[in-house]
């Protein structure tokens, strides 16, 4: 079923950054791509709705993928993509400290063509794991908080109870945005950001759900 909340994310853009509702916004430069990919997964079975702001795709209320836009490309976006046959090498790492997620990328409708039918095999290849209730094993080698935040938990102790009252998976998305930069002033400014919504028990993306 067609979701309109879906069509005002491709009319206006998802509202993350300062260019919502503005042309330079990047979904705009993907409305044909997103387009053609939407009419192959309205097909699939998959339930279309809205989260964290870009349109994603369930089946029996668990997400299967999301369809994205970046500068570069246009993406589906696997959530347990590490589990998918992938044969002909179509899926990518979605970043270089992404464990499970894989993306398909797309320059143009013609690439979106091209891989039409191949599209539909890895759609239901991931409906099936849903079916089958498949897990991905956690990964348990955990990232090294760097020197700049561990010297302010220390220095707080009501932050570094809070963060540690974070789940496992929320602790390693701060520290990996933390971790990033690589000059220890923008790696200062970016955990001063983070410390209210650390005390409010959020984690880093936590006020772009819906």
């Amino acid at each position: 079923m067609i979701n309109p909340q879906v069509d005002l994310y491709l009319q206006e853009g998802c509202g993350r950054c300062k260019l919502y509702r503005t042309p330079a916004c990047k979904v705009h430069r993907w409305v044909p791509v997103l387009d053609a990919l939407r009419e192959i997964l309205s097909v699939s079975g998959l339930k279309e709705e809205i989260k964290w702001s870009v349109p994603c795709y369930t089946w029996n209320g668990k997400n299967v993928l999301i369809l994205a836009a970046f500068k570069e490309y246009a993406s589906l976006n696997f959530f347990k993509g590490s589990l998918l046959p992938d044969p002909e090498c179509l899926l990518i790492r979605a970043g270089d400290n992404s464990h499970v997620a894989r993306q398909m990328r797309f320059l143009s409708v013609s690439d979106v063509q091209k891989y039409a039918d191949k599209i539909q095999v890895y759609l239901q290849e991931a409906i099936q794991i849903e079916k089958e209730g498949k897990k991905v094993a956690p990964n348990t080698q955990k990232e090294p908080i760097p020197d700049e935040f561990l010297e302010v938990l220390n220095q707080q102790p009501q932050l570094k109870i809070a963060f540690y009252k974070l789940t496992p998976g929320r602790q390693r998305a701060y520290i990996l945005h933390f971790s990033q930069p690589k000059q220890s002033k923008t790696r200062i400014s970016r955990i001063e950001k983070c410390i209210e919504k650390i005390l409010s028990g959020k984690g880093l993306h936590d006020d772009y759900s819906c």
